[in-house]
């Protein structure tokens, strides 16, 4: 019986939980983005805001959070201040009062040049090529999919 109780005790050590893992793994990604974003005036979740608004600029709020699974009462406060920074402008659609749509400013816009090194920059930091980076992003995408309801 005594491999029963390793196997049990190995079960939760914290080295092998892979929440653990991923947690850990957060936290020394956004502390290794925060110089780079602190050049830019931008908090980890603006830098993401922006990133989809880059893509698709115009997202009602709803969408925004939605593809950054940020619920409005977290997203709310990131957009006042965006919009404070000068980089959106959250406006009232047209068809339907009711939807907010968040459009990047002029401004907004042109920080996408600024920020075009970041990327490269935490490439370099991981060690790793390029294609173990899509490939390690794709199963991290996959397993999050799996988690999502």
């Amino acid at each position: 019986m005594p491999a029963a109780i390793d196997r049990s005790n190995a079960a939760l050590l914290l080295d092998n939980q892979l929440c653990f893992a991923l947690y850990s793994a957060s936290l020394a990604m956004t502390k290794l983005y925060k110089p780079l974003l602190d050049a830019l005036g931008l908090t980890y979740p603006q830098y993401l805001a922006l990133l989809v608004l880059w893509q698709r600029d115009g997202l009602t709020v709803s969408e925004l959070g939605e593809r950054l699974s940020l619920d409005s009462g977290t997203l709310t406060p990131l957009l006042k201040r965006l919009e404070t920074a000068g980089l959106v402008l959250r406006l009232r659609d047209a068809a339907d009062e009711r939807r907010v749509r968040v459009r990047l400013t002029a401004e907004g816009r042109s920080l996408k040049a600024r920020a075009r090194h970041i990327p490269g920059c935490v490439l370099q930091a991981t060690h790793c090529e390029v294609a173990e980076a899509v490939a390690l992003t794709r199963q991290i995408q996959a397993l999050r999919d799996r988690l999502m309801p």
